[in-house]
């Protein structure tokens, strides 16, 4: 399947949960309750970095880009229209992180849907509190491979950016793109677009920060798949308490 197709099957899946979502209050509440405990937790886990000089940009990236609770709806809509023109556009490499970006959009919608549907579960059946129901949700979905295909697309992301914003003349490309993208109501992904690849052509200047950003963020993250896979439902509540407190 080429690159334009892959990005628009995946954002109508995204937007086919969405819809779901939006049919039924509730679970869009907890959908919401989902991203949120989870964005809090990234804040947590990654306290240091979000402080860092060094670390500080790309953090915050990734929790707005991948991790976050925002809406994306305007991004996505604009990124399936014009999928087909990045594809024209953009060099293979920089295409290559764009179908990365919305596969693994679409696999972390899934596993948060998921998620939500166990969560108002355990929510009305008990008044558990939040991180016993996370946890609870989280033990029902199960998915281990699928979240280390999550965590796999998230690094491949981020070594992709690294890699490609070094390539001469993308910065330009990007620039000449601005004025075009706004005029046909496409800012909101010019601006990711922008803002990605600009903090990590930062990174990349020093390729020793962006490996060990990378590598960070891929230990903690393993750390914590283990921990909420493999310790039993008390441990795994306990520990997401202290990041949810810490961040």
């Amino acid at each position: 399947m080429d690159p334009a197709h892959t990005i628009r099957d995946a954002i109508e899946q995204v937007f086919a949960l969405r819809a779901k979502a939006a049919a039924e209050p509730e679970l869009g509440r907890a959908v919401s309750a989902i991203k949120r405990l989870q964005a809090q937790r990234f804040r947590g886990s990654y306290a240091d970095l979000l402080q860092s000089p060094d670390y500080g940009e790309a953090a915050r990236f990734f929790l707005d880009e991948l991790y976050g609770e925002r809406d994306y709806s305007e991004r996505d809509s604009q990124f399936a229209r014009i999928a087909g023109g990045l594809a024209a556009v953009l060099p293979g490499p920089v295409m290559g992180t764009a179908v990365a970006l919305a596969q693994l959009h679409a696999l972390t919608e899934e596993l948060d849907h998921a998620m939500a549907a166990q969560w108002l579960q355990e929510r009305n059946t008990a008044a558990a509190p939040e991180s016993e129901a996370y946890v609870q949700a989280w033990n029902a979905v199960g998915g281990r491979a699928d979240r280390q295909r999550q965590l796999e697309g998230v690094v491949q992301i981020g070594t992709q950016l690294a890699g490609v914003t070094s390539k001469p003349g993308l910065a330009l490309v990007l620039k000449v793109m601005r004025r075009p993208a706004a005029a046909a109501g496409l800012a909101s992904l010019q601006q990711f677009l922008e803002t990605g690849f600009g903090i990590f052509r930062t990174l990349a200047r020093d390729k020793h920060k962006a490996q060990a950003f990378l590598q960070t963020i891929a230990q903690r993250e393993s750390a914590w798949l283990q921990a909420m896979f493999d310790a039993p439902a008390a441990a795994q509540a306990q520990a997401l308490d202290n990041l949810l407190s810490a961040g």
